[in-house]
């Protein structure tokens, strides 16, 4: 049986750090209330001239460094973001032309915050098809570029920065003790739309528009729904939650993820967090989370992973693998 292994992870975050005292001097806010509510403590914001395909490039590289690969050794890009640098083509491209790529393919997926999930689901698939190999699975955003900074329940969430994890097709024998990915579990459901939205678009607004946010309503269907998607990956790879090492859930918000975890009977010193220095990064938090819990020495091989999110449509998610 072929799966998908990962081999290599990497992410590159903006030199620029904005702590939650200097978004105090500009917005109604306090370090001491965005931590308590959040857990954020800073955020790293693009520069004016950085792109989002600027922040996946540098990735990419991090995690082709990490694994001793090159990019003529790899056979597809897959992208996961809602802030592309253009209408079209795909920023994905963009990366695969950065990287020095005249081979392969490369696509975007948008699924906002559950996007690298979506990302992961569909590299998955191309792999054990056997239409790709090798393939860089990223997660890049710009977030900066869209939100109301007027606003302080939404400004001070969010960040700028790019993950990338590089999937391998590798023989297992079907078991759950493989390494690669086991399960996953995507549900999505358009009817809560306004929850998390962006409030403009091309066939709409004709302009990029920005984020708007139920944040309570959020709250509320973000921990029901990843601990119901977290326990349905498990029991597709038939593995009890007992049995996970470490979770990397979406970096959006600590009291998120400690309902979840909690909800889902495991414990905290069992998950991956950077959302303190990062911020929510959207559909880069997870890989990035991935690359720092790496660099870190946290992950041995064969360790059980859970990944999980939830953003706007509503869409949600969940994969387990080992690393």
């Amino acid at each position: 049986m072929i799966r998908a292994v990962p081999v290599g992870a990497g992410h590159y975050l903006p030199e620029n750090i904005v702590t939650n005292d200097e978004l105090a001097k500009t917005v109604d806010t306090s370090d001491e209330w965005i931590r308590a509510r959040t857990g954020i403590g800073q955020r790293h914001i693009a520069a004016d001239d950085q792109l989002t395909s600027d922040l996946g490039i540098a990735a990419a590289q991090d995690a082709l460094k990490n694994a001793g690969l090159t990019a003529a050794d790899i056979d597809a890009i897959v992208l996961a973001t809602s802030t592309p640098d253009q209408t079209f083509p795909s920023t994905a491209t963009k990366i695969q032309a950065g990287l020095g790529m005249k081979h392969g393919f490369a696509f975007d997926v948008q699924a906002v915050c559950a996007g690298f999930a979506y990302a992961l689901v569909t590299a998955n698939s191309l792999i054990t098809s056997g239409q790709a190999k090798r393939i860089l699975v990223i997660g890049a955003e710009t977030f900066s570029r869209i939100l109301d900074w007027e606003d302080r329940t939404t400004s001070v969430l969010f960040g700028d920065g790019a993950g990338a994890l590089i999937l391998e097709a590798q023989t297992g024998t079907g078991a759950s003790d493989d390494r690669g990915i086991l399960a996953c579990e995507l549900q999505s459901d358009g009817t809560y739309n306004d929850l998390l939205y962006v409030d403009g678009g091309v066939s709409s607004t004709q302009t990029s528009g920005k984020l708007r946010m139920q944040g309570q309503e959020v709250f509320k269907h973000a921990v029901a729904k990843l601990a119901a998607s977290g326990h349905a990956a498990l029991d597709r790879a038939g593995i009890a939650a007992s049995d996970v090492d470490w979770v990397v859930p979406h970096q959006a918000n600590l009291r998120i993820i400690k309902s979840t975890v909690k909800k889902m009977g495991l414990s905290m010193d069992k998950v991956i967090l950077t959302v303190q220095d990062h911020g929510n990064t959207s559909a880069a938090s997870i890989p990035l989370a991935i690359s720092v819990g790496a660099k870190q020495g946290k992950f041995n091989q064969g360790d059980l992973i859970l990944t999980e999110a939830i953003g706007g449509g509503l869409a949600w998610g969940a994969v387990v693998f080992r690393w």
